[in-house]
Parts: C-alpha cells; sequence; structure tokens
C-alpha cells in the first residue's frame, strides 16, 4: 500500500507536502547550471575546436539532465531500482546525442577550418581565392561576407596600382614639362648675366613665354586637383553658350592665323544653359586649341553648336582623326595621340583634354570623341528646366 501510493506521488504534490526540500534541491540545480555556464563560456574563449566545443556542451548539458532526473526521482521517492533504470535511459540517450553531435560536429568544424585556410591565404595577398561553403546559417554568412570583403580588397588594390601609376606617370610628366622651360630660362638668364645676348628684349620676351607656360602647367595641375577631391566651386548663372565660344575663337584666332588655320563656328543662334561661364570657355578653348594643334595648315576648324535634347558643342578640324588606340585614353593626363608633339599653345601637354573632361562632367554633362575619319571631340552639358 505504502509503495503504491509513493508511486502515485507526483512531483508536484512532493513539491507541495515538501517545499523546504524542493527548494534546496532544485536552487542547487540551478546554482549549479548557471556555474557550469560560465564555465563553459569560458572554455569557449580559448577551446581550438569547435566541434571540441559542442561535444563538451552536449555532454555538461546531459549531466545537468542527469541531476535533474535524480533529484526529481528522489524527492518522488522512487526506489533505488527504479531510479537505476532512469539513469541507465539517460545514458542510452547520451551516448546516441553524442554520436549525433560528433557526426555534426564534424562538418561543422571542417567548415570552419576552410573558413580559417581561406582567410590565411587571403592575409598572404591571394585576392582569386573565394570560399566556397554552401551552409544557408550564420558560417554561409561568414563565407559570404568574406567573399565580398575580397572583392572590395582586390578593387582597392587595383585602384592603389593604378593611382600609383597615374601619380609616377604625373610626376614623370610634370618633370618633363617643367624641365623645358626652366632650362630656356635658365639659358636665357646666363646669356643676359653674361652680356652676350644681342637682342636683350627678345631674350625677355621668350623668358616671358617660359614664365608663363610654368604658370599655366601650375594652374591646370592645381585645377585637377581641385576636379579629383570635387573641391571645385562652380558659379553657375544662366549664360548663351553660343557667346562663349564666339570668346573664345576670338581669344585663339591669333594662335590660329599663326598655325595657318582658320576658325569657323557654325550658329545656330541662342543656346541657353545653367552653367560656369569660366568653365565652359575653359573648355572650348581646350577643344579649339587642341583642333588648331592637329589641323593641316589652310584648313578649318569647326565648332557646331546644337540644342537637341541637351546643349551640344562638336568641335573638329581636318585632322587624320583620333588613333583608335588612342580614344580610351584621350582624356586621361599627359596623353598625347602624337607622343612626340611638341605643345606650342594652349594648356600644357596631355592636361587639355582631362581637364575639359572634369570640367564637363562636373556640370552633369559628358564629352567623347567622335567616331569618325576627322578630328572631333564633342561634349553636352543638360538644357535648363
Amino acid at each position: 500500500m505504502t509503495a503504491t501510493l509513493a508511486m502515485e506521488m507526483t512531483l508536484g504534490s512532493v513539491i507541495t507536502k515538501h517545499p523546504e526540500l524542493a527548494a534546496l534541491g532544485f536552487g542547487g540545480m540551478t546554482i549549479g547550471t548557471v556555474s557550469l555556464a560560465f564555465a563553459l563560456r569560458a572554455y569557449q574563449r580559448r577551446a581550438r575546436r569547435l566541434s571540441r566545443s559542442l561535444l563538451i556542451l552536449v555532454l555538461s548539458a546531459l549531466v545537468i539532465a542527469v541531476a535533474a532526473a535524480a533529484v526529481a526521482s528522489r524527492l518522488m521517492v522512487l526506489t533505488g531500482a527504479e531510479l537505476a533504470a532512469v539513469v541507465e535511459v539517460t545514458a542510452v540517450s547520451a551516448g546516441f546525442a553524442v554520436l549525433l553531435v560528433m557526426i555534426v560536429s564534424r562538418s561543422i568544424g571542417g567548415d570552419v577550418r576552410h573558413l580559417e585556410r581561406t582567410v590565411r591565404r587571403i592575409e598572404s595577398g591571394d585576392r582569386a581565392l573565394r570560399v566556397g561553403s554552401r551552409r544557408a546559417d550564420e558560417l554561409g554568412h561568414v563565407g559570404s561576407a568574406i567573399n565580398d570583403l575580397v572583392g572590395r580588397l582586390k578593387a582597392l588594390e587595383d585602384e592603389r596600382v593604378a593611382l600609383e601609376i597615374e601619380r609616377q606617370n604625373l610626376l614623370t610628366n610634370i618633370g618633363h614639362d617643367l624641365r623645358s622651360p626652366l632650362a630656356a630660362l635658365q639659358a636665357a638668364t646666363e646669356a643676359l648675366v653674361d652680356g652676350v645676348a644681342r637682342d636683350p628684349q627678345r631674350y625677355l620676351r621668350s623668358m616671358l613665354r617660359d614664365i608663363e607656360a610654368l604658370g599655366e602647367l601650375i594652374e591646370d595641375v592645381a585645377l585637377l586637383s581641385e576636379l579629383d577631391a570635387n573641391r571645385l566651386d562652380l558659379e553657375r548663372i544662366p549664360i548663351n553658350l553660343v557667346e562663349i565660344a564666339d570668346a573664345a575663337i576670338e581669344a585663339l584666332e591669333p594662335v590660329a592665323t599663326a598655325a595657318g588655320v582658320h576658325l569657323v563656328m557654325l550658329d545656330p543662334g541662342p543656346v541657353h544653359v545653367i552653367a560656369s561661364p569660366v568653365a565652359l570657355a575653359r573648355i572650348i578653348r581646350n577643344l579649339i586649341d587642341n583642333g588648331i594643334r592637329h589641323a593641316p595648315a589652310g584648313t578649318d576648324v569647326t565648332v557646331h553648336i546644337s540644342s537637341e535634347g541637351a546643349a551640344t558643342v562638336r568641335v573638329s578640324d581636318a585632322g587624320p582623326g583620333f588613333p583608335s588606340d588612342f580614344r580610351v585614353s584621350a582624356f586621361d593626363r599627359f596623353t598625347r595621340a602624337d607622343a612626340s608633339r611638341s605643345r606650342n599653345t594652349g594648356t600644357v601637354g596631355g592636361l587639355g583634354l582631362a581637364i575639359a573632361r572634369g570640367l564637363v562632367e562636373a556640370h552633369g554633362g559628358e564629352i567623347w570623341i567622335e567616331d569618325s575619319s576627322r578630328t572631333s571631340v564633342a561634349f553636352r552639358v543638360p538644357l535648363p528646366v
């Protein structure tokens, strides 16, 4: 009768009848569980293998479960045989749980080691490597993030290499363009100092031109620097693009005449835009100057302005046209279709089209080389809305 009543006792009834004993048992279990949890957290930070951490975590959970079952069994006044049966069932369950964790953790550990090897190789400089994990969990997300990071690193390294090459070219070309006027200035100055200059005024005029060339080089490099840093402050006002082009033609007429070239503008009537008159004048002068330097003597450099959809300016000449391999780099700095051509007028060699592109893009427009047998460059800027 007593055994039957003991077996029929539930855990709830035991707790009700023996609250002090139940509080003591489950209070101890709670303290033990929390302590073990903090100990496992500390271990996981130092553990070298994820699979081992998972296995210890599962075993610890099973130990807690067995202990909880034992405490509950004692509170329910189970016999020794019944308690042994509970422990045996729990032990068998623990064995299967351990087997399951070992199989699953092997896959997880392999993926983690693969991530580690990949990161190590990326760290050593292999930017072509990608993580091949197909997992959809957090490890898969980490792999995708690593792939994105490597892609960005590759792009940044390519950009850094390109910038380094551009910097070297910039220094080389600036040094080249500085060397000629400085050498001429030195020679003219020495001739004047030594008193061997037969025509001092001619020497002084030559020195003035060289000083102007140096000033233009400094201004062009400073302008490109401001364009690169987006620090160029353009004052935009309503202007007539035809008037800007006409003023540019008038300013360059003496240069064209000296080269035996005639400047022509096809006037479509007023074409109004909201832009910086200084910037647009600089663009058009650069393009006209480029045309003068490429046009054969006795031919025309034509400026054509239209307003079909956008304000478009085309500057063309009767030259042989740009080489096909030059079109890709035409608007890069210090590039010339004819590398042996010396700079006679306009901006310092190789900066005119680069400056034109920067100023056009600052207005939200685009610039391109016309696909024709003539040397022709065009740009467009938006019309007022």
